[in-house]
């Protein structure tokens, strides 16, 4: 997650809303894509937590690759939350429990994206190695408990870490011990924005079932493949899950915004003060009448920071997160966006993706979100297993990145970012698969292994 929008422009009516979306319509030579991931940090000598503060903190980890980067500090109350690189557009920033992120550039093809993670691997690596830090390639937090876990000092994660066991179980445990990799893509037109929202959903739950990574919490089995997965169906449920009004007829721009003003507020920022209105409605707010802000009305940065606190599956700014996966090794990451890019990016791709899904209906939809996190390949779908719905739309998106044909220095097009994937759904066996076996084999029931094994 990067720096909160600064616009003070007020917004004057809905349709406005409607606007801010419809106004990220690029035409299809101007499509980008932009990978993040999350990872979570500790320190090589004993597998302890980094707090922020310290001489060898997450606090020194942003100046060192700060000052190794160029990239500008983001600061709040005076203290560095991130960083960023206003020339290119990526950023590093904080989870709440000190997972560090990229929010990688937009870029034009696979190879870039590659090239930019190893970049910023490297980068971490050496800065961190200078403090003893190391970064795990797991989508859980596998040891420390949540009391364990550090926070960092950012405004709006503790009004979230306030609210968030009023809305659900598992609140914390998301922001506090999960690691993530996503991409950004862009959509040409409302159509094909609906279009693309609706295939990336319903396979959404094939994406998490095949970067399932998360298999450990508390020193443990979770009893899940992705337990990141799991805790996502009790955190919000105002605020995330499947959008089964996403395939309702007439579903668009106006019925998303309708969507995001009925969630529930976290906060509203005035200068660097977060103002925390939880439970408020955005409603309130457009008409100046928001009980613990009276006579405020809302700006197009309330907007643009609200509709980064909604958390679907699918999460729609002024382009598309897909936000279903595990983070994992630089592979994994690359593999992530190459799937996504090759079924969506192209149409013949993304058409044959919508005929794979369409006939789902929303029960079974959320079966399979609900099945995945235990189950992953082994799950059913619409009365098919996962590995052979997961099989025929890696065969969709590698001939779609086959027909951008986007080659590297050595002639190699972009399909050779899913052979990650490919590995996996042929196997049929999940990176989380393959660490309890060995848990449960020659790791002896430890998971301490992990801290030199599952590392970047």
């Amino acid at each position: 997650m990067a720096r909160d929008v600064s616009d003070a422009n007020l917004i004057g009516a809905r349709s406005e809303l409607v606007e801010w979306f419809a106004s990220g319509a690029k035409p299809r030579q101007d499509w980008r894509l932009g990978t993040e991931h999350e990872k979570v940090p500790f320190y090589r000598a004993d597998a302890s937590p980094v707090p922020y503060e310290g001489e060898r903190g997450i606090r020194a980890l942003l100046d060192g690759m700060g000052r190794l980067s160029g990239w500008e500090p983001i600061l709040e109350n005076g203290k560095p939350i991130g960083l960023a690189d206003d020339a290119g557009g990526g950023a590093i920033s904080l989870e709440p429990g000190g997972q560090y992120e990229l929010s990688g550039a937009p870029l034009r093809d696979l190879h870039e994206t590659a090239a930019e993670t190893n970049a910023h691997l490297a980068d971490a690596k050496r800065v961190g190695g200078e403090l003893g830090i190391g970064f795990l390639t797991l989508g859980m937090s596998p040891l420390w408990t949540r009391a364990q876990t550090p926070v960092m000092p950012k405004a709006r994660y503790r009004i979230m870490t306030d609210y968030m066991p009023k809305v659900g179980t598992r609140g914390l445990d998301m922001m506090y011990r999960t690691s993530t990799v996503q991409v950004n893509l862009d959509y040409g037109s409302e159509a094909d924005m609906v279009k693309k929202l609706r295939v990336s959903l319903a396979l959404q739950p094939i994406a998490t079932a095949i970067f399932a990574n998360s298999p450990f919490t508390d020193g443990k089995p979770n009893g899940f493949l992705s337990g990141r997965s799991h805790i996502w169906l009790d955190t919000d449920n105002n605020r995330s899950g499947m959008m089964p009004g996403a395939f309702e007829d007439g579903f668009g721009f106006e019925q998303y915004v309708d969507w995001a003003l009925d969630v529930p507020m976290y906060f509203v920022k005035r200068d660097s003060t977060y103002h925390d209105v939880t439970g408020a409605s955005f409603r309130d707010l457009l008409e100046g009448k928001l009980p613990q802000m009276p006579g405020e009305r809302a700006t197009r940065s309330d907007w643009a920071n609200h509709v980064s606190t909604l958390f679907p599956e699918v999460r729609l700014k002024r382009y598309l997160e897909m936000r279903g996966a595990d983070v994992g090794p630089p592979e994994h990451i690359t593999a992530l966006s190459a799937f996504w890019v090759g079924l969506l990016y192209d149409e013949t791709a993304l058409d044959g993706a919508w005929e794979l899904v369409k006939a789902w209906t929303a029960e079974e939809r959320q079966a399979v979100r609900d099945a995945v996190p235990a189950l992953a390949l082994n799950a059913t779908v619409a009365g098919r297993p996962v590995r052979e719905v997961a099989a025929e739309a890696v065969a969709l998106a590698k001939a779609g990145l086959a027909r951008r044909a986007l080659r590297d220095a050595r002639g190699q097009d972009e399909t050779v970012h899913l052979a990650y994937v490919e590995e996996i759904v042929g196997s049929g066996v999940t990176v989380a698969e393959r660490l309890l076996e060995r848990f449960h084999g020659e790791w002896g029931g430890s998971v301490r292994p992990v801290f030199s094994e599952c590392v970047f």
